[in-house]
């Protein structure tokens, strides 16, 4: 074979080979820690038959986690009507407090875990629309909680987080209203947990027929990714 065929090829393996080598996808950076606050949502869920023994452990730890450092509300809640189902709403000056406060809380997880259905099913956020309590449990007897997930797809995403500030500012001048905070999950800012205290279950209903409440909520529905995730809750006390 000439020597010139050999040259050329032997260069177009090379440039054969070349193409064939795909550069290694980059690296995604891992979401990065909330600065400042640090809110948590732990969704629970128990067998029914022991809903009293996880009622009790989440008692003791609530009553404990809102006495420790950095502690901004801890309010452990159970669903009306399902009373194996729970939810954990905390507030935390910044990840280091949480970090703290998680270590502390091991014991008490520890002891749910052999009554659960499930793994809990937790959520750390940011905070978003934080009313005047910053967060902290309203601790007035006969409070009606929700708690409600927003998920909408990202290209709606600043849409439907101004909605909800809005909603949040509206309700907390509503009569009765003890608490309404909204939290966007860190990892997923499409993601928003909306938290509602009430003097009674008769001031939530009111709100929910309120024109401001009606208003926000036609034009959120046509954002909504799933569900309008919205559950009723008392405090374990």
């Amino acid at each position: 074979m000439p020597r010139r065929r050999h040259f050329y090829l032997f260069w177009g393996l090379v440039l054969l080979m070349a193409a064939s080598i795909q550069p290694a996808p980059a690296q995604q950076p891992a979401p990065a820690a909330p600065a400042g606050p640090v809110y948590v949502i732990t969704y629970l869920e128990v067998g029914a038959a022991s809903a009293a023994k996880a009622a009790a452990i989440l008692r003791k730890l609530s009553a404990a986690s809102r006495k420790e450092d950095g502690s901004l509300g801890f309010v452990a809640l159970r669903e009306h009507a399902r009373p194996g189902r729970f939810a954990i709403v905390e507030g935390w000056k910044d990840k280091a407090a949480l970090d703290k406060h998680a270590a502390a809380a091991k014991p008490a997880f520890d002891q749910l875990q052999p009554l659960e259905a499930a793994p809990p099913d937790v959520r750390t956020c940011n905070e978003l629309a934080m009313g005047p309590a910053g967060g902290r449990d309203p601790m007035v007897k006969g409070t009606f909680y929700v708690v409600t997930h927003v998920d909408v797809p990202p290209p709606s995403k600043e849409e439907a987080i101004g909605l909800v500030k809005q909603l949040a500012e509206d309700s907390r001048k509503d009569d009765g209203n003890l608490r309404f905070d909204v939290v966007q999950q860190s990892s997923r800012p499409n993601h928003m947990e909306m938290v509602e205290a009430w003097r009674d279950r008769t001031a939530r209903d009111a709100h929910v027929m309120a024109e401001h409440t009606r208003a926000i909520r036609t034009k959120l529905t046509p954002l909504h990714g799933a569900l309008f995730d919205e559950r009723l809750y008392e405090p374990v006390r």
